[in-house]
């Protein structure tokens, strides 16, 4: 019969050795506290001053773009009239042009869909 006081030794050193076999098998992995992000395939360009030039995706309404937090922007699309000599520059004068109403992030049309330019018809 084992005394009360060599049970607790030998419960004591079975436990020991379970955290010494658990650590030995334990994979050493590197966390990385700032995951890389994906890059955006919708991305067509990044103006001078840091703005990025999307293509929107077929019914598109709302802005795609991810703050550094991981967070959707979400912010209405509008037809932008006003923009300036770079953009000008690279896509024309009369340019079908979106901008985000929040992060100011531009949009150009999607190829496949039919240009919103001409007078709506009943």
């Amino acid at each position: 019969m084992v005394s009360e006081a060599g049970r607790d030794s030998l419960r004591g050193a079975i436990l020991c050795k379970m955290a010494e076999e658990k650590e030995a098998t334990k994979p050493e992995v590197a966390e990385d506290p700032t995951p890389e992000p994906e890059p955006d395939p919708s991305l067509v360009h990044t103006l001078s001053d840091g703005t990025k030039v999307k293509e929107r995706i077929p019914r598109q309404r709302a802005c795609n773009e991810k703050d550094a937090k991981g967070k959707l922007c979400a912010g209405h699309l509008k037809r932008w009239y006003f923009f300036g000599d770079e953009v000008k520059r690279e896509y024309g004068e009369d340019a079908e042009i979106y901008r985000c109403e929040h992060c100011q992030t531009l949009y150009l049309p999607n190829p496949d869909e039919e240009p919103r330019t001409g007078t709506l018809s009943w």
